[in-house]
């Protein structure tokens, strides 16, 4: 026999050792999910410390905050990578606003301070009125509420980037309305982001991400007028969950 025959025997034994110890392993991590999103991240974190929050998924990629960058209420520009390696909540507000900032900020007050302690947690706020909204304005309106992480940037920029982070890049949704209170509509929920910039949530009953936190609703009232519970204390403990990965 000659030694290209052996050399083809040798390579398909190899093949053969390889299918027995490997495939029935590989079709193993299929069937229980392993393969997907936690090898889709691999390359970000070590995945056996995430917790049970879900990835929001996005044409079957997780939904990662895109790139912004606006000016903050020192006068600072603050962008996406600000955030790397922190926990960070997001909202869209407008500081005149007369119906639902208020009691969105007060709960994130509450929540600054429940996570004084952390140095790598913060939040993002961002003002959908910016022609108003300016440094001095939101400087006042942070010193008002009792804004002192210094990880809690209150944003103003190009009105076009703002809206185009809020309905595109968050899928919070917020416009000009003149019919509105305020001249202007805004969702009043929440979106929770972890240290690589992913967007997260826990899941409900049926297995399906929240996706966004409800920020209208304080601990104490809760329940709202129609009916919705609060979620700023669920919000805390995602948090805190987060924290830990």
């Amino acid at each position: 026999m000659s030694k290209t025959n052996y050399s083809y025997i040798g390579i398909s034994f190899i093949i053969l050792v390889f299918g027995i110890i490997f495939i029935p392993r590989i079709i193993d991590r299929i069937s229980n999910d392993d393969v997907t999103k936690n090898d889709r991240l691999s390359s970000t974190k070590d995945t056996a410390k995430l917790s049970d929050l879900s990835f929001i998924d996005i044409n079957d990629e997780p939904k990662k905050v895109p790139n912004f960058s606006f000016m903050n209420q020192y006068g600072k520009m603050i962008s996406n990578e600000d955030y790397q390696g922190k926990v960070y909540v997001v909202e869209f507000f407008f500081t005149t606003c007369p119906t639902i900032c208020p009691l969105m900020n007060t709960n994130l007050i509450q929540i600054q301070n429940e996570f004084k302690d952390f140095d790598d947690f913060g939040i993002a706020s961002f003002s959908i009125n910016p022609e108003y909204d300016t440094v001095e304005i939101l400087k006042k309106y942070a010193d008002g509420y009792g804004v002192s992480n210094p990880n809690w940037h209150l944003m103003t920029g190009k009105e076009e980037h703002i809206y185009e982070l809020a309905n595109s890049g968050f899928n919070l949704y917020a416009a000009e309305d003149t019919e509105a209170e305020g001249g202007f509509e805004h969702s009043g929920y929440f979106a929770l982001i972890d240290k690589n910039g992913f967007l997260r949530s826990r899941v409900d009953n049926f297995g399906n991400p929240k996706v966004y936190y409800r920020g209208t609703v304080t601990e104490a009232q809760k329940y709202n007028d129609d009916g919705e519970a609060e979620e700023i204390s669920i919000l805390k403990e995602d948090i805190a969950k987060l924290l830990q990965e």
